[in-house]
């Protein structure tokens, strides 16, 4: 524990005894040492109680490996003029990943004093927990500082040097890390000295800044650089901007001249200005101030301060990514950035301005994909701002809000618009969820991105000073000199400037810069709409020609019936269930469309997913063909383009697009001919293509088309795999600066589904003519199989126009999703992004075409590639093709097709062996399983041995490995409750784990069975072959993110909670349990309506991020202290960057989860085309936990397709702990993949609610438990032939593989070299690592109130008790640990005392959670995200201090995503509230004042009144519960989304009672001044109020008017 020593000196240090703040030295107290470990010293009733925890005793001195080659630093060489542009490398990209805390704090006297630097040092102690902290403990991710130069500071060091002092107005400051060693330091300021002097400049000293060393972290100081200032004077410029640009035209030259040194990565500037300097280090927050003296001088003084705290994922962080950058402190993760460099880059050749004077070449390159994300964002916002554009402006090209469908901005604000339309077609938006604070040292501000997805609260005092911080409380503010207080909303801007004094809010700042042009002039003028054609009538070939262009391109009847008829008669994706257990492309024996060898990439913890069905509104596919001119120079030539409304053409706009005669368009036809051979025709083809592309551009044109279409096929000119050639036109273009010249549009017969044109936007087209998928919608339209089937009313009639429509409106439907899987809002900054990964492609084919994306294990060569293109195409040439499209069995399994690892046989098999118990049947399954084809890349690896064998009866019993078992997380409602509670029996028989699924659990089933007669037990009766003894309960219960049946008994019942963050069928995506699976019962569970389709958000409510998912781990741990808390990944690359996140997230466990998982119910292209393998995934976490010393911290678990011993013990090898089944799971209990399980038509009765199909089901707990038993006898029998003892003796042993002596059909190129690699062991056995005690919140103020006597009095007796306590934004998830110590006593309703505890102060972030019935809890104060998450019962006031000097009701004084998931409970809020207010709320009831965006979302139940003004998007997805929103200026009803609730006045009268008695009880409760007015004026209110009801609510007594008349006395009920 040497390595956690207590900081205690921390407040004499930060505030020098002048006597100033007596009350703010107290406050910091509470801060000492406040790190991951939590060590808090708490005042409390007056005696100080300095806590520790008990952390796993790490040898928190693991000394890594980092020798010099690991740490590459800062910059990379900027390439020199000559070399052509790289592009960005997704490896590079992937390795850095940040999420933090941040903050502001202005004085708009523009009064410089030492105090705003203490307050931002204090802020940033307050948000310790928003940061990351390596395995020693003490090396903080990040943190920093910037101010405006302290000249008093730098003058009083001057003198003492006998240096004149400085000139303010012509001298410029530089803060840089240099190398470590003398020597190479010396040349480093030699070299920076010399362009200094080159450039005219004087340098007129170097300053060693003065650090305190001692208390740095053990890797932070691995890598500490020397930290030096020095002072220049401009002597030619005069004015501040000229001043500035000469600084950073310097530091760019410099940092060229230094990428050639070998101690080039060493050197970084943190900033070189005339204006502000930035402070910063690897460091934890409460440290920055001690280990920099100067911030603590009294001479350091500024008028402004933004500090930042950085939360990385990645291990090892480095000194110059802690932010504040030059310009920006950025909260958030740019999901685009790959595509973002890649057009940076592009734009290179063209971006000119007279500032520079004709230098703009020694400033590149502006992009450097070895930087974070927020690092580029900063290089490109200062390019702006140096080329001459305002802070404010350049963020809001870079940055814009999601204008399109803004109620407000269209009426009030068109010339903001204006701005966002002539914009967005030259810079693509940097997209991803991000706060971003600015300061050039004349202004200082915030803006947030288009989600709002991060917190961000601003408030102003009387004494002049502006904050703003990712958290309320950081400060102790005196809430009577409050004047303001306030939010920013999604796509929101606050400005400060600091020379006039001036706020300007969201519009001012917006319509400032957006009316410093006439771009609304400009956009009309010359901006065109290509206007949309109607589709064709009738088809253009003849049914043999059109089968023999599907045969030639690749197409198989299951592509044309269940993919592209479905998508045309329904207008959606087709949904299909199971997982995709057919080999990768790359290993099947079939001939793939190159599509396959893709699989799209999804955002998981790093950044959210977003929400294409609820929050589509800011998402847009519109495109922008055409030339983008230079983005300097401002004025009408650059809109000169053509805006396309969606990425899908039909022939005839292609027709109008080939007309346009600006566009001076181009068609490259893409054939390659193999008359003189296969071999290199591929290849050069690609090349002249490539030429072709060049030339075409350089002459002026706009448009390329790319087009595989000829009115003849020729079986010796085959078709270019499309994809492959947008992707080198894309490149090539890129890397000779032409690609903003012109704009990329492809017309193939190649293009059918989602995912396909998915690819082809993320590798460069903006659209696609798809022309086959068209005419094959129009074939099946016309043929008389459809005709007859509308005739007969057996399936809807749709004209042959509405046929296209729907294929279209399908795939842009598909488009959104998969774009939002991703977090990115808008097409325009897809495309190009790569966002793919790579199965199966050699590298000279990547390095072409797809430059930058990963493909890890190699693959085909373009002569291989060019093989099985011509396998397809053969077809339609040769004699004995069928007359009619060949089934692939790609999706379904059929005899004779596609190889399926779950398929008929072999259920089977398994079915013999575990009902009969017979061993020998067992061995013909595993037979089975050993001679199948070769199925995921596990099969090209065996064991070898450095042991003779051992005899079984030496090696670790069965029992013992069984434990390691877990089931998977299969939801009840997705399958039966007969096999839900057979599979929880079987494991609990075991002492494996079963896991709840999403869903909630019956009480009924936590208590062990006394009364089973015969097998059978009355309390399940629908149960067969049970013992007494079993339970029913599932060990791991999960949280996912529709938080459906998630209440405090729930989570106090578990051993372990899992948090599911994606699932290996759709990651990305939400669960969907369809209408008719939702039974009373299941209804019941979830707190929802029978019959009601139920869709899980995508995880970004209280998941959107890092550091808020340690946040719901620290919920979770605090309400069930004994549980581990798990999360579930599924492999993808970049996943070790996130589960080392996750493990400095405090989480217990992580689940990696393979692409080949099953689903009750997902899109098709989601099952086949997201995920990668686990064996990659599982490799990549185990060795990154490794590197970065956090292996022993977290168990790992694996599934996805686990069928045997063998691979349980493959997983072992590869550094798993626990093994997951699940499909196999459900298969021993009798499921015989029918793959129907999404129709509830299950034969079995194992994946259906019908009760007459439940009465199949055939299984009994006993034959799961035979199958473990028997895989767990396999494991033995392998562990004694590799002559081990137990299991924890090869885990992680990779150098007991070697790879398989097998020749696959494609290509001997695979490289399997990353699964074969080894990092080193964890310093624990597997054992060790399971056996440790469950990670803990250290301590917390809920344990000091569940000790004090009165408190524990009344829960053990059911009393009444009163208490107050002082509460701060450090205490978190306050009240959720006394809420699960009652719910485990007296469930979530028999507790019959009353706990009233009344809190003041601001209270941090999920304050109120997981509430049970007795709690009265009251905030007299604020509050920050979360409020009353999932509470169940009890009631939660918030109310701001007495006499604040701001109007209550103005002020939001809740933060976002409050009630998330609430199953009952009363919450009243004096204020306003954030984002996403009540979202998934099920039973609860809540008056508020006001509301950000998305309020009512996804409710199913409860009851919500607003009584004030609400944000767009009021109650999407609301399919239960009712709304009641005051509307004083009929400005309402533009902001609901009229999907699913109808909107009406309050006419019934017991709706009228129901609105009136819960303002009655908030005036009551709040003294809310705003709901007396109501009252009071009751007859004037009441017409203003709306009603939302959802069609379940209809005929209720609360929105029914003529309820009265039917059913009198039951109104008399109801209001009685």
């Amino acid at each position: 524990m040497a390595a956690l020593q207590s900081l205690a000196p921390v407040p004499q240090l930060l505030h020098s005894s002048n006597g100033r703040s007596p009350t703010k030295g107290l406050f910091l107290v509470d801060f000492v040492g406040y790190c991951k470990s939590k060590r808090t010293r708490r005042k409390f009733n007056g005696a100080s109680q300095p806590l520790r925890t008990s952390f796993p005793q790490f040898v928190s001195k693991a000394v890594l490996d980092l020798g010099p080659s690991s740490t590459d630093h800062s910059t990379p060489p900027p390439p020199t003029t000559t070399s052509k542009p790289q592009v960005a490398d997704l490896k590079d990209i992937i390795s850095e990943r940040g999420a933090c805390g941040v903050g502001f704090i202005a004085n708009l006297d523009n009064k410089a004093s030492h105090g705003i630097v203490k307050d931002a040092l204090t802020a940033l102690g307050c948000m310790e927990h928003r940061g990351g902290c390596g395995a020693d403990n003490d090396s903080g991710d990040g943190s920093g500082l910037m101010s405006s130069i302290p000249w008093d500071l730098f003058n009083n060091w001057a003198d003492k040097q006998g240096i004149a002092s400085f000139d303010k107005l012509h001298t410029g400051v530089g803060m840089i890390f240099l190398p470590k060693e003398d020597n190479l330091m010396k040349e480093a300021k030699k070299a920076i000295v010399n362009i200094f002097k080159q450039e005219g400049l004087e340098v007129l000293g170097w300053r060693p800044v003065p650090v305190n060393t001692a208390i740095v972290g053990f890797y932070a100081k691995e890598t500490m650089p020397s930290i030096q200032q020095v002072f220049v004077k401009v002597v030619k410029e005069e004015k501040v901007e000229d001043i500035e640009r000469e600084l950073y035209i310097c530091r760019k030259l410099i940092e060229r001249a230094a990428s050639s040194e070998s101690w080039g990565s060493d050197l970084y500037f943190c900033s070189l200005s005339n204006q502000t300097i930035v402070y910063k280090g690897m460091l934890r927050s409460e440290v920055l101030g001690l280990f920099y003296s100067d911030l603590q001088s009294d001479l350091y003084k500024s008028a402004f301060a933004i500090y930042h705290r950085r939360y990385s994922t990645n291990t090892t962080p480095r000194w110059p990514l802690a932010q504040p950058m030059r310009l920006l402190g950025h909260n958030g993760e740019i999901n685009t950035i790959q595509g973002n460099l890649n057009w940076m880059q592009s734009r290179e050749a063209s971006l000119k301005s007279p500032v520079w004077h004709d230098r703009e070449n020694e400033l590149r390159p502006y992009g450097n994909p070895k930087g974070s994300d927020s690092a580029n964002l900063d290089s490109a916002a200062e390019f702006l701002l140096r080329s001459g554009r305002t802070a404010e402006e350049a963020l809001m090209i870079l940055v814009p809000e999601g204008y399109k469908n803004h109620p407000t901005l269209m009426i009030n604000y068109p010339e903001v618009v204006d701005f966002y339309d002539y914009y967005k077609g030259q810079m693509e938006a940097w997209d991803g969820p991000a706060l971003l604070l600015f300061s050039d040292g004349k202004t200082v501000g915030a803006c947030l991105d288009r989600n709002g997805l991060r917190p961000a609260r601003y408030w102003r005092t009387s004494d002049n000073v502006v904050y703003v911080a990712s958290e309320v409380g950081v400060l102790p503010v005196d809430d009577s000199k409050v004047t303001m207080k306030g939010r920013l909303g999604p796509g929101m801007m606050i400005s400060v400037d600091l020379l006039s004094g001036q706020v300007y809010e969201n519009t001012e700042v917006k319509k400032r810069v957006a009316l410093s042009n006439p771009y609304g002039k400009w956009v009309q003028e010359n901006m065109r709409t290509l206007k949309t054609v109607n589709f064709l009538s009738s088809t253009i070939a003849d049914n043999d020609a059109i089968l023999r262009r599907q045969q030639a391109f690749g197409y198989s009847s299951e592509d044309v019936q269940m993919v592209i008829e479905t998508m045309a008669s329904q207008g959606k994706e087709p949904t299909f269930c199971m997982g995709d257990d057919i080999p990768l492309a790359i290993l099947s024996q079939r001939p793939h469309m190159l599509y396959d060898y893709f699989k799209q990439r999804f955002a998981q913890v790093t950044n959210p997913a977003i929400d294409p069905l609820r929050e589509g509104l800011v998402m847009s596919l519109e495109v922008n063909i055409g030339k983008r001119q230079n983005i300097l120079e401002v004025g009408p030539e650059n809109a000169s383009q053509v805006i396309l409304s969606s990425p899908v053409l039909n022939e005839g706009e292609l027709e109008s697009l080939l007309k346009d005669a600006q566009l001076k368009p181009q068609v490259l036809p893409t054939f390659f001919d193999i008359h003189k051979g296969v071999d290199g025709s591929l290849e050069k083809t690609l090349y002249k293509l490539c030429e072709a592309a060049d030339d075409a551009v350089q002459n002026g044109c706009q448009l390329l088309v790319l087009s595989d279409r000829s009115d003849e096929l020729e079986a010796t000119r085959p078709a270019i795999p499309i994809l492959l050639a947008v992707g080198a036109v894309h490149q090539h273009l890129i890397q000779n600066g032409l690609r903003m010249s012109a704009s990329i549009i492809v017309d193939t017969a190649q293009c059918f589904s989602t995912h396909q044109f998915a690819c082809l936007i993320g590798y460069g087209a903006s659209a696609v003519c798809p022309y086959l998928a068209l005419e094959t919608c129009r074939q099946w339209r016309l043929s008389n199989k459809t005709v007859n089937l509308m005739r007969n009313g057996k399936m809807p009639t749709v004209t042959i126009e509405q046929a296209q429509k729907n294929f279209c409106k399908a795939v842009t439907a598909g488009l959104l999703k998969i774009l939002s899987k991703m977090g990115i809002s808008l097409l325009s900054s897809y495309c190009g992004a790569q966002i793919f990964e790579i199965y199966g492609l050699g590298k000279e084919v990547v390095d072409l075409a797809f430059c930058g994306s990963i493909s890890s294990i190699g693959g085909l060569t373009f002569d291989e590639l060019a093989r099985e293109t011509l396998s397809f195409w053969v077809k339609a040439f040769s004699e004995d093709t069928a007359k009619r499209l060949e089934n692939f069995g790609f999706i379904q399994f059929r005899p004779g097709g596609e190889y399926h690892g779950n398929n008929p046989e072999m259920s089977k098999l398994l079915h013999k062996a575990v009902r009969q118990k017979n061993e020998s049947a067992f061995s013909v399954y595993q037979q089975h399983l050993a001679n199948r084809p070769v199925n995921v890349l596990r099969d090209l690896i065996e064991f070898k041995s450095d042991r003779s064998p051992i005899p079984v009866g030496k090696v670790e019993p069965a029992v013992s490995i069984v434990q390691r078992f877990c089931t998977g997380g299969m939801s009840l409602g997705a399958i039966s409750r007969e096999t839900h509670e057979a599979i929880a029996i079987a494991m609990n028989r075991i002492g494996g784990k079963s896991n709840s699924g999403e869903g909630g659990e019956d009480p009924i089933r936590w208590k062990p069975l006394a009364d089973v007669v015969d097998g059978y037990s009355p309390t399940l009766p629908h149960l067969k072959g049970l013992q007494n003894g079993d339970t029913a309960t599932s060990a791991i219960k999960q949280v996912a993110s529709g938080r459906f049946g998630v209440t405090p008994t729930f989570l106090v019942n578990a051993d372990q909670l899992e948090i599911k963050i994606a699932q290996g069928a759709k990651p990305g995506e939400g669960g969907q349990l369809p209408g008719k699976k939702v039974s009373a019962y299941i209804a019941r569970l979830r707190n929802s309506k029978p019959g009601v389709p139920l869709i899980s958000p995508p995880p970004h409510h209280d998941i959107y991020s890092i550091e808020d998912l340690a946040q719901l781990i620290y919920d979770l741990h605090q309400v069930n202290p004994k549980a581990k808390v798990s999360v579930k990944l599924v492999a993808e690359a970049g996943i070790g960057t996130v589960a080392s996140g996750v493990a400095k997230g405090n989480a217990d466990i992580i689940q990696i989860s393979g692409h080949d998982g099953g689903t009750g119910a997902s899109p098709i292209s989601s099952i086949k085309h997201a995920g990668g393998p686990w064996e990659l995934g599982l490799t990549e976490t185990h060795q990154t936990l490794i590197k970065n010393g956090l292996r022993e911290r977290v168990i790992l678990r694996v599934d996805g397709g686990f069928k045997s011993g063998v691979d349980v013990l493959m997983a072992a090898t590869m550094g798993a702990d626990e093994y997951g089944f699940g499909s196999v799971a459900m298969i021993a209990t009798g499921c015989v993949m029918a793959r129907i399980c999404h129709t509830n038509n299950c034969p079995v009765g194992v994946a259906s609610q019908r009760e007459e199909l439940r009465a199949r089901f055939p299984g009994v707990p006993g034959d799961l438990v035979n199958f473990f038993l028997y895989v767990a006898e396999e494991v033995r029998g392998m562990l004694a032939q590799l002559g081990y003892e137990k299991l924890d003796d090869i885990i992680g042993r990779t150098d007991l593989f070697r790879p398989r002596d097998i020749s696959l059909m494609k290509t001997q190129h695979l490289d399997l070299g990353y699964i074969l690699s080894n990092v080193g062991l964890p310093k624990w056995s597997s054992t060790m690592i399971r056996n440790q005690d469950v990670h803990t919140n250290g301590p917390v103020l809920d344990d000091i109130l569940l000790g004090d006597p009165e408190i524990s009095d009344a829960i053990e007796n059911e009393k009444v008790v009163q208490k107050t306590v002082k509460i701060y934004n450090v205490d978190r998830a306050v009240c959720g640990r006394i809420a699960g110590v009652v719910a485990k006593k007296y469930g979530d309703t028999g507790f019959a005392g009353q706990l009233n505890i009344t809190f003041t102060g601001s209270a941090g972030q999920s304050f109120g959670c997981f509430l049970t019935p007795g709690m009265n809890i009251r905030l007299v104060g604020e509050a920050n995200d979360y409020v009353g998450k999932s509470i169940s019962g009890g009631e939660l006031v918030v109310t701001p201090a007495e006499n604040t000097g701001f109007c209550p009701e103005d002020a939001t004084i809740v933060g976002n995503t409050c009630l998330y998931g609430a199953t009952g409970g009363q919450i009243f809020v004096r204020g306003k509230a954030g984002e996403r207010f009540a979202v998934r709320n099920s039973l609860a009831q809540a008056v508020v004042e006001g509301t950000g965006d998305h309020c009512c979302e996804y409710m199913t139940g409860g009851c919500v009144v607003v009584l004030g003004k609400v944000g767009r998007n009021v109650a999407a997805g609301m399919t239960g519960g009712l709304a009641y929103f005051l509307d004083e200026d009929d400005s309402f009803i533009p902001k609901v989304n009229r999907e699913i609730v109808k909107i009406q006045r309050v006419n019934a009268p017991v709706g009228q009672m129901q609105l009136k008695s819960l303002i009655e009880a908030h005036v009551e409760k709040t003294g809310s001044g705003k709901g007396s007015v109501i009252l009071k004026e009751w007859d004037k209110y009441l017409p203003l109020f709306w009603q939302l009801v959802p069609p379940s609510e209809e005929d209720t007594p609360e929105a029914c008017a003529d309820y009265v008349r039917t059913a009198a006395g039951e109104v008399t009920l109801q209001s009685a």
